[in-house]
């Protein structure tokens, strides 16, 4: 588990910037409907970049629905989905929800279908949509945010906090496999204490994404353990404001100016 039920985002909120929120219920291709949360900022200049967040292995839950309005004050819409509408529904959760069950029956297809939703959403939105599309997830999306530069999404570049390289438990491909199918720029930040993500695994991603040229950088934060972006982890402030100034200028760099075509699926 990545994050405890009470947790929040290290960010604080940008006072006097207007934020336009919405439940959502998202369908999938096949058919899946399932819970997703966005904020958009109201700023009469559209936002050129937005981001599909990918949870922990809770799904759906408040730290990550305060995540997406940090997104919107700082000018990039954002939609945070759920990958359980096949097997928990759309029922709200308590905090007991037995997640596990349900992780065990994702799959990297249906990750997969419900990110091209929230990817679907972002693009259809009024106006001209955003130019740019991510994707940041945390743990088990971290993992799946890495992939996703393999799943031609048209995506503008994938960001995972503490998401391991490797298979899963039970899987036989991970994102290091699939890297010669990468079609966007990384982003990875980890902490040096996640026993979970071994420095060996961070180093072979490295030379992987190097090695297919794909353009990259993988962050590792010493001492800080898995989960540290949290606002419980007051030790870890600098590393947490850290790596969200590298995400904020990893979505800039990577963002098409006034002008120049956006990346299509």
């Amino acid at each position: 588990m990545c994050f405890d039920v009470d947790s929040q985002p290290p960010i604080a909120p940008l006072q006097g910037l207007p934020v336009r929120t919405e439940e959502l219920v998202l369908a999938a291709f096949d058919g899946t409907r399932f819970n997703a949360f966005a904020a958009h900022s109201d700023s009469p200049t559209p936002s050129v970049a937005a981001i599909v967040i990918m949870p922990d292995v809770r799904g759906l839950f408040s730290f990550y629905r305060e995540l997406a309005k940090r997104f919107a004050e700082a000018g990039i819409d954002a939609v945070a989905i759920d990958y359980f509408g096949r097997t928990a529904g759309l029922d709200p959760r308590e905090d007991s929800f037995d997640y596990m069950p349900h992780v065990m029956q994702t799959a990297q297809e249906t990750v997969t279908m419900d990110v091209a939703s929230g990817v679907a959403y972002l693009r259809g939105m009024p106006g001209s949509g955003p130019r740019a599309i991510f994707t940041v997830g945390f743990c088990f999306g971290g993992h799946h945010s890495f992939l996703q530069a393999a799943n031609h999404q048209g995506l503008a570049g994938v960001v995972g906090f503490y998401g391991s390289p490797m298979p899963r438990q039970g899987a036989t491909v991970g994102p290091i496999q699939r890297i010669d199918e990468f079609e966007c720029p990384v982003l990875g930040l980890f902490g040096g204490a996640d026993h979970g993500i071994p420095q060996d695994s961070i180093n072979a991603f490295d030379e992987a994404l190097t090695n297919a040229h794909i353009e990259h950088e993988l962050i590792v934060y010493p001492n800080a353990p898995h989960s540290f972006f949290d606002r419980k982890q007051e030790e870890f402030q600098q590393e947490s404001a850290d790596a969200w100034q590298r995400i904020l200028r990893f979505v800039a760099a990577h963002t098409p100016q006034s002008g120049q075509a956006p990346a299509q699926a």
